[in-house]
């Protein structure tokens, strides 16, 4: 292994691993740093093993519902260890594709804990705690992030859990509480109430999913409560006693304090950066609210140093950090890459029903000072929706009325996660809502709402 090259990643994640191979497309020389596995926690215990997991949860809840679709099956039951065993089996799979990747790449792996040291150098220290140090021209810090604890939450990974124990737990839970109701809350709760296990969310914020338009947060809370899910808004958890069998929660609500039992609870209170012990403060490197600081193609203040991903400013997601280290080493690279376009960057939840949204809601749309033109298309005038059994849900776009720009799509239904990039690319071939309802799609698909929503805004649906 060389001890010199021209980039060296930091953290072998999706913006890590994905910069890495442009490098090595590009002609650079390039190893990587990973002091786990590589694919970092997307692959390993982020997208990909829960996707697995709640793939499982679905499964059952087709096999429960098998008799709305003239099938008969009886004695279905969970086998929550095999459950787990599939999702791990899968996220292996991923990893050792990775590996892969950076053999047909030429890329070095040097496996060991990563830290910056001045004058453009990585100090690696093993397993075994063995140091080395290596150089290159350009370092690139993707070091990723974690679960963010609160101090009234303190994790222990055995009754008050984080997302990967949630994805690992030995047994399944009779009961539990998830605290955050986010992207990562809301799919382990989902996960956990379709398997048989009893669920309450606790959400500060006075809606769940708080980030998403306000329509598609009303339509999730009410498949939830159906679906059987406690749910508790305005609320925050202030102590958990851990001694007993269960934990003892005590939760404060604009109407008091409420007190929840509960086998386990889950903290999905979002990301915190992996800034610390990785030499930033050595290299004089600047950061600002646990993010290093970046220009447009993700240089720090110090020569030769850049970063990606969570560490960085803009959303905390996989497809984004990719982005970033694409962006990043064509510019080292002297190409012209275009600053990537933070406000049309979708936001997927894959819960069920999914949710995908990009752009502005409709408030945020209204408080920019837009004038709008607003439709939506809910899935139950859908003849494929009717068909699949998947009715709940819709899609609605946002238009400017002035110019038809497309300002912002919101969806909540069966596969929206993957009708989403249609309303991306869309946006960034700046596309007006004519065009779009000109532009034929498929009959019968999911799709087609897109189709109807844009002809709900100005006047001209057919199906409703």
């Amino acid at each position: 292994m060389a001890s010199k090259y021209d980039i060296i990643v930091v953290g072998s994640g999706p913006g890590g691993y994905v910069a890495a191979i442009r490098a090595s497309q590009l002609g650079k020389k390039v190893a990587i740093v990973e002091k786990e596995s590589l694919g970092g926690i997307c692959l390993n215990w982020g997208c990909i093993p829960t996707k697995a997991l709640l793939k499982s949860a679905n499964v059952f809840e087709y096999i429960n519902h098998a008799k709305d679709y003239g099938i008969d099956v009886k004695d279905a039951s969970v086998d929550f260890p095999a459950m787990i065993k599939r999702s791990r089996g899968v996220a292996e799979g991923m990893s050792k594709g990775v590996q892969f990747l950076m053999k047909k790449n030429k890329i070095d792996v040097i496996m060991g804990y990563g830290k910056l040291k001045k004058g453009k150098k990585v100090e690696v220290e093993d397993k075994d705690g063995k140091k080395t140090e290596y150089s290159a021209e350009s370092i690139i810090l993707a070091t990723g992030g974690r679960a963010r604890e609160l101090p009234n939450l303190p994790i222990d990974g055995k009754k008050i859990i984080e997302y990967r124990k949630g994805m690992s737990l030995e047994k399944q839970p009779k009961s539990m509480v998830v605290v955050g109701s986010g992207a990562i809350g809301v799919e382990f709760a989902y996960l956990y109430n379709s398997i048989g296990t009893e669920v309450t969310i606790v959400e500060y914020m006075d809606r769940i999913v708080p980030v998403e338009d306000e329509e598609v947060s009303k339509a999730l809370e009410k498949t939830y409560k159906k679906a059987g899910i406690n749910i508790m808004t305005s609320a925050e958890v202030t102590q958990v006693d851990t001694k007993g069998k269960n934990c003892k929660v005590t939760v404060k609500t604009k109407k008091g304090e409420e007190k929840l039992e509960a086998e386990i609870v889950l903290s999905a209170v979002g990301v915190a950066t992996n800034l610390e012990g990785i030499g930033l403060e050595d290299a004089g490197v600047a950061t600002e609210k646990g993010k290093v600081l970046v220009d447009d193609y993700y240089k720090t203040n110090v020569d030769g140093v850049y970063a990606i991903g969570d560490i960085v400013h803009g959303p905390a997601l996989a497809h984004v950090a990719s982005a970033e280290g694409i962006i990043c080493v064509e510019k080292i690279a002297g190409e012209k890459p275009e600053p990537l376009d933070y406000k049309n960057i979708p936001g997927c939840t894959y819960c069920s029903p999914e949710i995908a949204s990009v752009g502005f809601t409709e408030k945020q749309a209204k408080e920019a000072g837009y004038d709008l033109k607003v439709g939506k298309f809910p899935f139950s005038a859908s003849g494929k929706a009717s068909a699949a059994g998947a009715k709940d849900g819709f899609v609605k776009l946002i238009f400017d009325a002035k110019y038809g720009e497309l300002l912002g799509a919101h969806m909540i239904g069966a596969n929206v996660t993957e009708m989403i990039a249609e309303i991306v690319a869309i946006r960034k071939l700046e596309t007006t809502g004519h065009e779009l309802i000109k532009t034929v799609h498929p009959h019968p698909t999911m799709s087609e709402a897109v189709m109807e929503a844009a002809a709900a805004a100005y006047d001209e649906v057919i199906h409703l």
